[in-house]
């Protein structure tokens, strides 16, 4: 499975540089390459030491680590929500994505103009928050006459749904966000929620766009964005963008970490900034090891062994027998497959195994 983030927020926050520092960004470590499909359409692998030092062990023809789509979704303008601007389409690149980098600009420059003159990244956010607010608002309103009439012939999913609606609906006209709503997602409501598809329930992660000189303690712009969202199910992050552009014009990996050490980070903000909306999404990743190649697979946490062999095909799903796991210490302490099995740590794992971060698999299938 393939995660779709998208990256949204006004004009001259720093948008633009963040997207070019992650499409031009060479390999997290010298074996992932990075290729860009489109100009506003990148790929990016997900940075993983783990894959490396499998592979370190392993020596395969070929390492496949798993990947993150990047989406410069661009036009948003006040009045988006009615269709000013490019606002429709950039209403519908949102909705096509599984999450949302929101760039916030936490940094002064009397040399970048600001749209609205001053530097303020809580009234950004509520800019953009109310444009996704008004058109999940239209989304509410357009569900609502028929889930009433369908409700009052007694159909439970319609209740629900009905339910959900006037959940939603004061929460949105609160200028909040739907994501606040607390709804129990196993629940039938929690269904209908998903149902939505709301733009405002999508997963966030705000990230604050600071000075190289504010790279690692972030400054008061950034405290006032944490408290502003403190409520929602959002994660924050400080990054300098233009500090991961220049980064990413260095050739090597060890000069990158030099770059890095310099500035005393110990992580490239590329690297945080992915690994965060992994966790956003509840994504973890299980390998496959072998002389061919080394691959990382990315699956939603809590799957048990047969969903996750799906991942690889169906057919593993559907003809699914057992699984052979090793835990990822156990391989990296013993050093290889057969010295794992005659350490006794290879483990059988029937169809209610749920499958923890880091595994290594194999599965066994018949269809």
């Amino acid at each position: 499975m393939s995660l779709k983030c998208g990256i949204i927020g006004l004009p001259n926050v720093g948008k633009s540089t963040l997207f070019n520092s992650l499409s031009n960004a060479k390999a997290q470590s010298a074996n992932f390459p990075f290729c860009t499909i489109e100009p506003n359409l990148g790929t990016i692998t997900v940075p993983d030491k783990r894959l490396n030092a499998l592979a370190e062990i392993v020596d395969p023809e070929r390492i496949v680590p798993t990947t993150v789509e990047i989406v410069d979704i661009a036009g948003l303008v006040r009045g988006a929500s009615k269709g000013e601007g490019l606002g429709n389409q950039f209403l519908a690149n949102i909705r096509e994505t599984d999450a949302i980098i929101h760039v916030l600009r936490c940094f002064e420059d009397p040399n970048i103009v600001h749209v609205d003159g001053t530097i303020d990244p809580v009234r950004d956010k509520e800019v953009v928050d109310t444009e996704l607010q008004l058109k999940d608002l239209e989304t509410i309103e357009g569900r609502w006459k028929k889930a009433e009439h369908t409700a009052s012939g007694g159909d439970p999913h319609a209740k629900a749904m009905l339910s959900v609606l006037k959940q939603v609906k004061p929460i949105l006209e609160a200028g909040k966000n739907a994501r606040t709503l607390d709804i129990d997602p196993e629940s039938e409501e929690g269904k209908c929620f998903r149902e939505l598809f709301l733009l405002t329930a999508k997963p966030v992660l705000y990230v604050c766009n600071v000075t190289d000189d504010d790279a690692v303690s972030g400054n008061a712009f950034v405290d006032a964005v944490r408290e502003e969202v403190k409520d929602e199910e959002a994660q924050v992050m400080v990054m300098a963008a233009q500090m991961e552009a220049d980064i990413a014009e260095l050739d090597t990996y060890e000069e990158r970490q030099e770059f890095l050490e310099a500035a005393g980070l110990s992580d490239s903000g590329v690297s945080r900034l992915i690994r965060t909306a992994y966790a956003l999404l509840g994504l973890e990743t299980y390998f496959t090891e072998g002389k061919k190649e080394v691959r990382a697979w990315t699956y939603p946490k809590g799957s048990k062994a047969p969903q996750a062999a799906g991942v690889i095909h169906s057919d593993f799903e559907r003809g699914f027998i057992c699984a052979e796991v090793i835990k990822y210490d156990d391989f990296i302490a013993l050093r290889s497959e057969q010295a794992v099995k005659e350490a006794g740590k290879l483990y059988i794992e029937g169809k209610d195994y749920v499958v923890q971060d880091g595994d290594i698999m194999n599965f066994r299938f018949n269809v």
